[in-house]
């Protein structure tokens, strides 16, 4: 693939990192269009690799209802993102009790945020790292190739063979998303980097 021509339309930093994830089944150029696009869209454009949990009372009682059923119950957590990721994320995804500080230490990172011990353990293992491996790395080292390793696992290599559609975009999105927030941006952005990877 001539991965020049992602040149001014992809950072560099992150142009330089796509040879490592051909392992992970990204190997074709409508492959690697359907990858970047999500990637930069739950990136902020390859900006933001980890999560921001600095919510308000207001905002938490609103987007995590389930654990903050009312804005009294919000209070204590408000702009505290440590405790806020301990809270929502402890006793799931492999995370210890909310007491353990795996929320938070596993909290989303990586350009498709990737969440919880269990899916940090399995990533690690993919690529030979002992599983202990600091979290941190995924969010400077492994941007990449976690969220490749997110798009292996979740089979959407496989769905992205389907074409360069936007029912196909649509079907990715509802996989790595849990609904279709950002459709219009992430289909624009398939656009782009499909045209550039078929192009001559």
């Amino acid at each position: 693939m001539n991965l020049d021509k992602l040149k001014g339309h992809v950072p560099d930093k992150v142009i330089a990192q796509i040879p490592a994830i051909y392992s992970f089944q990204i190997n074709t150029p409508l492959r690697l269009a359907h990858f970047l696009a999500q990637c930069g869209h739950e990136s902020g454009g390859f900006r933001l690799t980890k999560e921001n949990l600095n919510y308000s009372a207001k905002g938490l009682n609103g987007i995590f209802k389930k654990y903050f059923p009312t804005l009294e119950s919000a209070l204590p957590y408000e702009r505290k993102p440590e405790k806020i990721a301990n809270k929502v994320y402890g006793n799931r995804m492999g995370n210890g009790p909310e007491s353990s500080g795996d929320g938070a230490k596993y909290c989303g990172r990586g350009y498709i945020q990737l969440t919880g011990k269990d899916n940090y353990q399995a990533f690690f293992k993919s690529i030979n790292l002992p599983v202990d491996t600091d979290p941190n790395l995924v969010a400077t080292t492994y941007a990449l190739q976690s969220a490749a390793w997110f798009f292996s696992k979740n089979k959407l290599h496989i769905i992205a063979d389907e074409g360069a559609t936007d029912a196909v975009v649509t079907k990715i999105t509802k996989r790595v998303n849990g609904g279709t927030i950002g459709l219009a941006d992430r289909i624009k952005h398939f656009k782009e980097y499909h045209n550039l990877l078929v192009s001559i």
